[in-house]
C-alpha cells in the first residue's frame, strides 16, 4: 500500500465543491502542475469505497508571516546572516485540484475529506476513464505519449472511435513554430495510429501536404533516437523505424525538365511520381482559380457550357462547320475559341448561342492562362499522373509536396485532392476505409476571417461530415484563435506545445488556470498538453522523436540535384521504369524531335508504366523516314533540229 503524499483540506473562504478540491503535501512531495492524484475519500453507507480522481492546476506555497517586513527583522535584514527566530518558520504547500472522475459517479457531492496519493498506471486509466476502451476484446486506444509524475512513466491512449470516428474525429494542433514540434507530434502519432488502428475498423492511410521547406519529405529514411525515445517506443508498443510505405508527388517546374520539390536527390526517386492534371481535371475546379468579382453569371454560364459540352464530346455547330472538334486538352480548347471568334468576326456576329462575344473572349482570356499561371502541374497536352485513387495501400503514407508552388496550384491541389478522396471514400472504392489528411499552416488555409475561399470551405465540410466517411483531418497552426471556429471546434482532440504568451491571452485559453497557461508558455520539445473527449480535463503528455529524418538532416544528407539538361531529365525518369537506360540512348533517340515532344513523351511512358521503356518510349516519336541516295538522271536526248520557216524545202 503506497503511503500518502497529502490530505484533503477545505475551508470556509476555499470550500470543496464536486468540481474542484484542495490539498496539503509535505516540502518534497512529487507533485507539480499537471499531477494526477488520488483521493480515498472512505466507504459510503452501502458499502461502496469513494475515489476522486484530479489533476493538479494550481499551487500555492505559504507561510504565517502576516508582512515579509517580519522575515527581514528576523534575519536582521541580512539574508545571508544567521536567523534570529527562536523556529523555522512552518511553510505550507497547498494545491488545488480539478476533478477528473469520482467514483461512485452518482451521486455527485463535493470532494470529501481524505488522504492523497500519487495515481498509479491504473489509477491514471480510471481517472480518464481509459479504462472503458483499453478492455480485452475491444481495445480501441491509440498511444499518444507518457504521463510522467515522479519517477513512473503512465501510457497515455486516445480512443480510435473518438481520434478518427465515427464517434469524433480530427486533431488539431497548435503552437509556436520551431519550439511546438508540430509537425513532429504528427509524424509520431501517425507512426502509433498505424501500429495500433484495430483490425476490426479496416485500413487506413494518410495524405500530407507539405507546405513549407522539407518538412515532410524524408518520411522513409530512418531518424535519430536517443535511449529515452526508445524506451518510449518500447513502453508505447510502437515500432522505432520509418514509414515502410511512402509515395511522393509533386509537379514539374515551369520548364517541365525536373519535379519542382526539395527531394530532388537521385537516390531518393524510386518512390517520386509526377503530379501533372489535364484540361478535364482542372475544369471541374475552375472556380478555385477564377476570380469571382471577374466572373459573373454569364462567364459561368459559358463554362458549364464548355464543361457540359464542349469537354470531351463530339462538338459541331453551323457557324463552324463543317470542322469537328473533340476538345480534350487546353491547347485544343484555344484552336476551339480561336476557330469561334474568328467566324463571328467574320460574320461580324456579337452573340452566340446567347453568349455575348465579350463575355467569350473573357471565358478565353481566364481558362487559357491557367496552363501558365500553374505551369509544370497542368500541361497543354492533358497528360495526367495523380494519386493511385482507387488502390491506396493500407498504413501508406502519401505525401504531396507543394512547399515551392504559387499560391494558386497550391489551392487547386488541395481542392482537387480533397475531392476526390471525398469521392471514392463515399463510393467506398478508395481502395482504404480511413483516410488521414494533414494540412499545416492552417491560418493560411482556413482563416478566422477574410473572404470565403474555396480551400475554407472544404476544410469546414471535411470536419463537421468527414467522420461519417473515414475523411479524417489532421490540422497544425501557430495561432488556433486565427482558424475559422468551425474548424477547430469540431476538432474531437487537440494538443497544444509550447505557445505564444499573446495568443494565450485571447479568450479561448480563459478556461485554462493561470499556472496552467504559464507552464503552456514554457513547454520543453517533447512536451505536449492533450485535450480528448474522454478526459475531463487537459493532460500533459511527452512523446518520443520521429523515427524518420528531419527535415533539416535529409537536405543535408541529401542535397538537391543540379539543374539538368532536357535530356539528363529525362534519362533521369525513364530510369525510375528502367535502370538500364543511358543518357547516350537518350540523346540519340530525341536528336531531331521538338522539346514539347520530347515531354509528352516522357509523360506519357511514365503514366503507361510499359513493359518495354525503351520501345514505347521511342514509338511516341514520328518515324523518321531513311534518306535515298539520289540516282544521276539519264541525259535528254537532243532535240531534233527543225527546218527554217522559210527553207522552201519543208514539208
Amino acid at each position: 500500500m503506497p503511503s500518502p503524499l497529502g490530505r484533503v483540506v477545505a475551508t470556509e473562504r476555499r470550500p470543496n465543491t464536486p468540481f474542484e478540491f484542495h490539498f496539503w503535501t509535505a516540502l518534497r512531495s512529487p507533485v507539480g502542475i499537471g499531477t494526477i492524484v488520488r483521493v480515498d475519500g472512505g466507504v459510503t453507507d452501502d458499502g461502496q469505497v469513494v475515489e476522486v480522481y484530479g489533476v493538479v492546476t494550481e499551487g500555492f506555497s505559504y507561510t504565517d508571516l502576516q508582512t515579509p517586513l517580519h522575515d527581514v527583522l528576523g534575519m536582521d535584514g541580512a539574508p545571508g546572516g544567521p536567523s534570529y527566530a527562536a523556529t523555522e518558520r512552518a511553510e505550507i504547500r497547498l494545491y488545488t485540484a480539478a476533478v477528473l472522475r469520482q467514483l461512485p459517479e452518482e451521486p455527485l457531492q463535493p470532494v470529501p475529506m481524505g488522504q492523497v496519493y500519487l495515481a498509479d498506471d491504473t489509477g491514471v486509466a480510471v481517472a480518464l476513464r481509459m479504462d472503458g476502451y483499453l478492455r480485452e476484446g475491444a481495445h480501441t486506444g491509440i498511444p499518444i505519449g507518457v504521463y510522467r509524475a515522479g519517477t513512473m512513466d503512465s501510457p497515455i491512449f486516445l480512443d480510435a472511435d473518438f481520434l478518427l470516428g465515427p464517434e469524433a474525429a480530427h486533431l488539431n494542433i497548435t503552437g509556436v513554430s520551431g519550439l511546438a514540434t508540430k509537425t513532429s507530434a504528427v509524424e509520431w502519432l501517425l507512426a502509433s495510429i498505424f501500429s495500433h488502428f484495430p483490425e476490426s475498423k479496416g485500413s487506413i492511410a494518410a495524405v500530407c501536404f507539405n507546405v513549407k521547406g522539407p518538412d515532410l519529405c524524408f518520411l522513409d529514411q530512418p531518424g535519430r533516437l536517443d535511449d529515452a525515445d526508445r524506451a518510449i517506443y518500447e513502453r508505447l508498443g510502437v515500432p522505432a523505424e520509418p514509414f515502410r510505405r511512402t509515395r511522393y508527388f509533386a509537379p514539374y517546374t515551369s520548364k517541365g525538365f525536373a519535379l519542382n520539390t526539395l527531394r530532388s536527390n537521385e537516390a531518393l526517386a524510386g518512390n517520386l511520381s509526377p503530379l501533372t492534371w489535364g484540361l478535364r481535371e482542372v475544369l471541374q475546379y475552375a472556380e478555385v482559380l477564377l476570380n469571382k468579382d471577374d466572373v459573373d453569371a454569364k462567364a459561368d454560364a459559358l463554362i458549364d457550357f464548355i464543361k457540359e459540352r464542349v469537354i470531351d464530346k463530339e462538338f459541331t455547330d453551323p457557324l463552324l462547320a463543317p470542322k469537328r472538334y473533340r476538345v480534350q486538352s487546353f491547347a485544343e480548347l484555344e484552336e476551339w475559341f480561336r476557330d469561334l471568334l474568328r467566324a463571328m468576326e467574320g460574320k461580324n456576329g456579337e452573340s452566340w448561342r446567347t453568349h455575348h462575344v465579350a463575355t467569350i473572349r473573357k471565358v478565353r482570356n481566364r481558362l487559357s492562362n491557367i496552363s501558365t499561371r500553374c505551369a509544370g502541374l497542368v500541361t497543354d497536352g492533358g497528360t495526367v499522373s495523380d494519386l493511385p485513387f482507387g488502390s491506396f495501400e493500407d498504413r501508406a503514407v502519401y505525401v504531396v509536396d507543394v512547399a515551392n508552388l504559387e499560391e494558386d496550384a497550391q489551392d487547386l491541389i488541395f481542392a482537387r485532392t480533397i475531392s476526390k478522396l471525398r469521392e471514392h471514400l463515399e463510393r467506398r472504392d478508395l481502395g482504404v476505409k480511413h483516410v488521414i489528411v494533414f494540412v499545416d499552416e492552417l491560418n493560411k488555409y482556413a482563416p478566422s476571417d477574410g473572404p470565403e475561399t474555396y480551400v475554407r470551405k472544404m476544410l469546414l465540410d471535411i470536419a463537421e461530415r468527414g467522420r461519417y466517411l473515414g475523411l479524417v483531418l489532421f490540422s497544425a497552426q501557430q495561432f488556433r484563435s486565427q482558424v475559422h471556429r468551425r474548424v477547430v471546434g469540431n476538432s474531437g482532440t487537440a494538443l497544444f506545445g509550447r505557445m505564444d504568451a499573446d495568443e494565450l491571452s485571447t479568450p479561448g485559453y480563459s478556461v485554462l488556470s493561470p499556472a496552467v497557461r504559464t507552464k503552456l508558455a514554457s513547454l520543453e520539445k517533447g512536451q505536449l498538453m492533450v485535450r480528448h473527449p474522454h478526459f475531463t480535463q487537459p493532460i500533459f503528455v511527452r512523446f518520443p522523436r520521429p523515427a524518420v529524418m528531419t527535415g533539416r538532416d535529409g537536405a543535408e544528407r541529401f542535397p538537391q540535384a543540379a539543374e539538368q539538361t532536357l535530356e539528363a531529365a529525362v534519362t533521369r525518369a525513364l530510369r525510375t521504369l528502367d535502370p538500364t537506360i543511358t543518357l547516350a540512348w537518350v540523346q540519340d533517340v530525341v536528336a531531331i524531335a521538338e522539346e514539347h515532344e520530347v515531354l509528352r513523351a516522357r509523360d506519357v511512358t511514365l503514366q503507361s508504366r510499359p513493359g518495354d521503356v525503351r520501345e514505347f518510349f521511342r514509338a511516341q516519336f514520328r518515324a523518321v523516314v531513311a534518306p535515298r541516295v539520289a540516282t544521276p538522271r539519264a541525259p535528254a536526248p537532243a532535240p531534233l533540229k527543225s527546218s527554217p520557216s522559210d527553207d522552201p524545202y519543208g514539208f
